[in-house]
């Protein structure tokens, strides 16, 4: 199973995919699993973020949509989560900057008192075929939207999470299974997976639990804005499954992180990758 050439401008729009992704919007079913909590999710206008966000706040939880600045993405998955009958708070700005993700969390805060869920998803790759492509500036910036932004959230949430508490990282296949041509996306990821293996360690303590979801190939504005066509056309061909995952395959697994019947699980990474191992 493939999906037709195409190719946009990064970041990538959700509503110009061909198919468009499934997020969940007309399939997710809650169940009352976080109700009366509060989650903070990255990257949550489009793909897996909006699964995430749309799956949430069916089970109960209020939303925070932080994003760059796909706008009309950010605010259809705004919609889903008001029709759910929860709040939701939207945060436009760039991850890279500590500032900005101090912000997220103060807003967060004067809104809704707290932060019982954190998910940091949001990320930036780019497809390059040789070490020289990739610039310096290019290099920082994809460090410091998937890992230092992870850093600066979870410092700035720490004060205002208490025991019962969930962080999730979204790291990938590419953790320990790196392409070749998305070195510096792949290191961020592996750096995801250690980070909440550590945090685990350190914050088990206080009751808070951190683990990571290792997603395989899945179908999100990622792909069509940062891979040349033609991989476009065979992402997620070479999966024992045989196609890519959609964005609402992801959810259920945030969902049970997220939750209280997750409660002994910490330091975990769980993959939904189609079949590649994940070791």
């Amino acid at each position: 199973m493939t999906q037709p050439k195409q190719q946009q401008d990064p970041p990538g729009h959700q509503s110009e995919m061909d198919p468009v992704p499934d997020c969940g919007e007309q399939s997710y079913q809650g169940n009352g699993r976080l109700t009366g909590k509060v989650a903070v999710v990255t990257g949550a206008d489009s793909g897996i973020g909006r699964a995430v966000a749309i799956a949430f706040a069916r089970e109960g939880a209020d939303v925070v949509i932080a994003y760059l600045s796909e706008d009309d993405d950010a605010q259809d998955t705004s919609s889903w989560v008001r029709r759910a009958g929860r709040d939701v708070l939207l945060v436009r700005g760039d991850l890279s900057d500590p500032e900005h993700c101090r912000g997220i969390v103060d807003r967060t805060v004067q809104q809704f008192g707290r932060v019982d869920i954190l998910v940091s998803n949001a990320a930036y790759q780019m497809s390059h075929e040789t070490i020289e492509e990739v610039s310096d500036e290019e290099w920082q910036h994809t460090f410091a939207t998937n890992v230092s932004a992870f850093f600066w959230l979870v410092k700035a949430a720490l004060p205002h999470m208490g025991a019962g508490g969930s962080i999730i990282g979204s790291s990938s296949v590419n953790s320990d299974s790196p392409s070749p041509t998305l070195a510096p996306y792949a290191a961020t990821k592996a750096a995801i997976a250690n980070l909440c293996a550590s945090w685990a360690q350190l914050l088990g303590p206080r009751g808070i639990r951190v683990n990571s979801v290792a997603p395989g190939p899945i179908w999100t504005p990622l792909i069509p804005s940062t891979m040349p066509p033609e991989k476009v056309e065979a992402f997620g061909g070479d999966t024992p499954l045989g196609r890519a995952g959609q964005p609402a395959e992801l959810a259920p697994v945030y969902v049970l992180l997220a939750s209280d019947e997750a409660s002994y699980v910490s330091g975990a990474r769980v993959a939904v990758t189609g079949g590649r191992p994940v070791l």
